[in-house]
């Protein structure tokens, strides 16, 4: 069930070709089109404007953060400010320092390289990182035994930007090196609207009312990702049932039939909450026994439906195990009538 959710903020498998081909068409091209992160855009615009003028390479910058919220369209971003390109990978493609040296030879005076989930370098290829980050070469080895000779290659200055969801399992090592270090958090209701408005522009779609945008940005748990997704679905639902007209009451339509509430929750958030409050009375439970109820893997349920229903105070982690709060109660017992009687517990 987690890898056919509509809400996740990782890439969809059945969106991918979709969502790659919107990407290019609705990402903000300059640090001006960019919306939200106020304190990150400061602190680079005025990284930009320094470097600009001392036509020196950007400082090698890391952000972290959960997925979905603009990490690779700040690198884009960046290497269209800075007139270089961008190239994109990411660490679990990294297997081997080949892999690495092959696309840092490449690469021309300013550029920009981008690894998203940084912290999963391998060992062997962090180690060809350390020297191409501080004094811009690497040195491989060729041939074996006694034969082996050691070559080093100077490179081109370039700036490395690494994007993680998992800040803490990068090695201190490699944090140290980079010269910012930022995390991104999730985005407002405001700003949301904002995205969702641009978009649609750029896609041609006008005259959309106000309160179906503001309907979309509410579902959207903060991440302009999960939003574009939620647009696209409402758009195609408008085309196909309602000779494209998107407002309020066809959004609503749309994304009920997606199974996304008004507070984005979908089945699988619904059945967690559901089954923590009558299965075990509200809580407090252990991830392992909520888990096995619902016929879940435990990490799933962490990594994945936990993260969402802890920012919105639904759930509470505590020394006992898992705990609903007054809120999430609240909203199981409105979307469960019949579980009305359960509030004496709280």
């Amino acid at each position: 069930m987690a890898k056919d959710r509509i809400i996740t903020r990782d890439s969809h498998p059945l969106d991918a070709p979709v969502e790659a081909e919107a990407a290019r068409a609705l990402r903000p091209q300059c640090m001006d089109d960019y919306v939200g992160q106020s304190k990150l855009r400061e602190r680079l615009m005025i990284a930009l404007d320094a470097v600009k003028q001392r036509q020196e390479p950007m400082e090698h910058i890391l952000l972290h953060g959960p997925p979905g919220l603009g990490k690779t369209t700040l690198a884009h971003i960046i290497a269209h400010e800075m007139g270089t390109r961008a190239y994109v990978t990411s660490g679990p493609a990294l297997t081997k320092g080949g892999d690495l040296v092959g696309t840092l030879t490449r690469m021309q005076p300013g550029d920009i390289l981008f690894i998203d989930e940084i912290h999963r370098l391998p060992a062997a290829v962090e180690e060809y990182v350390y020297p191409a980050m501080e004094d811009f070469k690497i040195d491989f080895t060729l041939d074996a035994g006694v034969h082996a000779k050691v070559v080093t290659y100077h490179l081109k200055p370039f700036t490395l930007i690494g994007a993680t969801t998992r800040a803490g399992l990068l090695t201190g090592a490699l944090r140290s090196r980079f010269g910012l270090s930022h995390r991104i958090d999730y985005y407002q209701h405001d700003e949301l609207v904002e995205i969702l408005q641009r978009a649609l522009a750029r896609l041609g779609i006008k005259e959309v009312p106000a309160d179906a945008v503001q309907e979309i940005a509410k579902r959207s748990r903060g991440t302009p990702r999960i939003g574009l997704r939620l647009m696209r679905r409402a758009r195609d639902f408008a085309q196909v049932k309602r000779n494209g007209r998107l407002d309020m009451q066809v959004v609503a339509e749309a994304l009920e039939l997606e199974g996304v509430d008004d507070h984005g929750l979908d089945a699988l958030d619904r059945l967690y909450l559901s089954t923590l409050m009558n299965t075990y009375g509200g809580g407090p439970a252990g991830l392992e026994a909520i888990a096995a109820s619902m016929g879940e893997d435990p990490g799933t349920l962490e990594d994945v439906v936990e993260p969402y229903l802890l920012q919105i105070g639904f759930l509470a982690r505590t020394r006992q195990g898992r705990q609903i709060t007054a809120a999430g109660q609240d909203w199981v017992g409105e979307s469960s009538p019949g579980n009305s009687g359960s509030s004496g517990l709280f």
